[in-house]
């Protein structure tokens, strides 16, 4: 069939109307995978999802800061007093009541006053040094060595029993043992308590 000039051409009756392409339907951001891009989107633009998140770093654990003057300071006069103790317990015990202490000279002071005087402030060096480096090296000092401080008091006090076959003797000794130990443990926790306080490290 031929068409007339200027008329539009139409279909033939055996030819099948032409169908549109499909479009496939736009992706919303939010069902798009982390790591991909949606057909379409422009490009620097990524999903909320896609953006990793991170991770809270933990809080930094506070430490304990010592003001060394004081504390040794503290330390001098905790030592006075645990000499001063085993100074009374002598007098009391030898001077008064006649009952010799039992005792250990590893300073070959001599007399039993000078053993303890010594032996009394060489403990509270001790005990203090051992604290310090509590402090700096574990999470709980004051428990550590309240412990070893208790087990430590506990043996010093029983040790007369096996020096000697007198009772009365043994147990006087190591009642003065008791007070000093006690006396120690005592004075330098209040000392840390004073002279110390909790710091956070800045990162």
């Amino acid at each position: 069939m031929t068409v007339p000039p200027g008329e539009p051409p139409y279909p033939r009756p055996d030819q099948p109307p032409a169908v549109p392409p499909a479009v496939p339907p736009a992706v919303p951001p939010a069902q798009v995978p982390a790591g991909q891009y949606a057909a379409g989107q422009p490009v620097g633009q990524v999903p909320v999802s896609a953006v990793p998140v991170p991770a809270a770093a933990p809080p930094p654990r506070p430490r304990i800061a010592i003001d060394a003057g004081r504390y040794w300071a503290g330390v001098a006069a905790t030592a006075v007093v645990a000499a001063l103790i085993g100074v009374v317990g002598v007098v009391v015990f030898e001077r008064i009541f006649d009952i010799t202490l039992v005792n250990k000279d590893p300073f070959g002071t001599g007399s039993s006053m000078g053993a303890y005087v010594v032996g009394a402030v060489a403990t509270t060096v001790v005990a203090a040094l051992l604290l310090q480096v509590l402090v700096l090296s574990t999470p709980e000092p004051s428990s550590f060595f309240g412990w070893i401080m208790g087990l430590g008091i506990l043996v010093v006090a029983l040790l007369p029993l096996t020096w000697t076959d007198d009772r009365t003797s043994a147990l006087c000794s190591g009642l003065v043992n008791l007070l000093i130990g006690i006396a120690v443990w005592s004075l330098l926790t209040g000392v840390l308590a004073r002279t110390s306080q909790r710091t956070i490290p800045i990162v």
